[in-house]
């Protein structure tokens, strides 16, 4: 969860964004109970949270990733199915799969699911560090506000994961809170470092390097603005 903020987004290419690759990023200052307590306690205000601060993100997401029907998605991290619930109306007859950390949160994507009349889709419980698939079984997995909770000595690890689960020409699409450009990322890093769960645990990362070092290809980064929140959307194709 972020806090609120207001306004309209902007972005810019990978080639042109700011920061530059390789600032270091704020380390996790909570651990894998302690986000998922967080998100026990906000899961009923969630959506509006996060339709102020990280709707556009979401959206760009979506455009990245050309999701065609009849594909294999795999989100991970679905939340309360916003993004999941889109996945369904793009990708009707293929397979639709989603997991979270906690229960409470995959319950409302369920909900959210069964809602939008879809079928053929699967929600559960699950760790990213290790996903219950087979290797190459999905053409397409989303993430979206996740690395920017988990510390960054994982970030190889669960990046692994994802590519292993692609299939060869897969894509894969994430978006994150990533570090700004200006004062108001003075802000931001304030908060996280004075008050961690205000931000649901989210800090500022740059997740471009780690993604190429576990050997993604063709590898963009776009900056998105929403007023004042800073969110990065990278997407990579496994060879």
């Amino acid at each position: 969860m972020k806090p609120i903020s207001w306004g309209s987004a902007w972005r810019i290419s990978s080639n042109n964004g700011k920061p530059s690759q390789g600032e270091a990023s704020v380390e996790a200052k909570l651990n894998k109970d302690e986000v998922r307590a967080a998100y026990r306690k906000v899961a009923w205000v969630y959506d509006l949270w996060s339709g102020l601060t990280e709707s556009k993100a979401r959206r760009r997401c979506l455009e990245v990733a050309a999701i065609k029907d009849g594909e294999s998605v795999l989100e991970v991290a679905v939340g309360t199915g916003i993004l999941f619930e889109k996945i369904l109306a793009l990708n009707p007859t293929g397979r639709n799969e989603g997991i979270d950390l906690t229960e409470e949160m995959v319950t409302r994507a369920r909900a959210r699911a069964q809602k939008s009349g879809a079928s053929g889709y699967d929600l559960k419980v699950g760790d990213a560090y290790h996903l219950e698939h087979a290797d190459h079984a999905f053409d397409v997995v989303l993430n979206n506000y996740m690395f920017d909770l988990i510390p960054e000595k994982d970030f190889v690890v669960v990046l692994s994961e994802f590519r292993r689960v692609l299939r060869p020409g897969g894509r894969l699409v994430l978006v994150n809170m990533t570090t700004g450009a200006g004062w108001f990322n003075t802000v931001w890093e304030w908060l996280y470092k004075t008050w961690p769960s205000l931000l649901g645990g989210c800090r500022g990362i740059e997740l471009t390097p780690y993604v190429k070092e576990v050997g993604f290809e063709q590898v963009r980064r776009e900056y998105v603005r929403q007023l004042f929140f800073p969110s990065e959307v990278i997407s990579g194709v496994k060879p």
